[in-house]
């Protein structure tokens, strides 16, 4: 397998974990997206969006948007499993993932904060923006997991959530967000940090670490 990423992505963050939790290997293709590496003829003829990540399977299949990649993944390598099997646990663990890759990382991410920028907006208020979006995500989800006993997100595995949640610290804190504000997020965090294969797709652990 192929994986076209970029380190700092939280979104391709998410897939080196699932990657890493399966045990799977795949061949890191970076394109750096402060250069614009992610808008090259090339890479828009197998993502059109010009987003990262972008998986191609061993047969040659594209597939892009991180959740849709991860889903794929638990679907064909189903060991460890990153959905509960309860149907409504699943539903949950699912709407917690989307509220940070929905609703809370695509409003603050570069592409964004690019265009706010080209609208003249100063860069004291890009950056506040920035830091807004993280507070009011991981406000949300500190609340959706507050009664979770963890030390996961949902349970004493980690799953879905817990992939979009790692990620998504990492901005807010680049954006200087406080996070102790949110301690049962900090407490997941913990849980899964400890673990090699969310170590080891930390954005300062790949090889296009700037």
């Amino acid at each position: 397998m192929k994986l076209h990423g970029y380190f700092r992505s939280s979104a391709a963050y998410r897939v080196r974990i699932a990657l890493n939790l399966k045990g799977l290997g795949a061949q890191h293709l970076p394109h750096h997206l402060r250069k614009g590496e992610q808008c090259a003829p090339a890479y828009l003829a197998i993502n059109p969006q010009g987003l990262v990540p972008t998986l191609e399977n061993d047969a040659g299949a594209v597939l892009t948007q991180s959740v849709a990649i991860i889903e794929w993944l638990d679907e064909t390598h189903p060991n460890p499993p990153l959905l509960p099997k309860d149907t409504l646990r699943r539903a949950k663990v699912r709407a917690f993932a989307l509220a940070i890759a929905c609703d809370t990382h695509p409003v603050q991410n570069l592409k964004v904060l690019a265009r706010l920028r080209e609208l003249g907006l100063a860069e004291e208020k890009v950056q506040d923006w920035a830091a807004w979006v993280n507070r009011e995500g991981l406000s949300a989800c500190e609340t959706l997991i507050r009664d979770e006993a963890g030390p996961f997100c949902f349970g004493d595995v980690p799953t879905l959530a817990d992939l979009c949640l790692v990620p998504q610290l990492a901005n807010a804190r680049r954006f200087g967000v406080d996070v102790s504000a949110y301690p049962r997020l900090l407490k997941a965090e913990a849980a899964a940090k400890a673990l090699p294969a969310f170590a080891n797709a930390a954005p300062e652990k790949q090889p296009d670490a700037e």
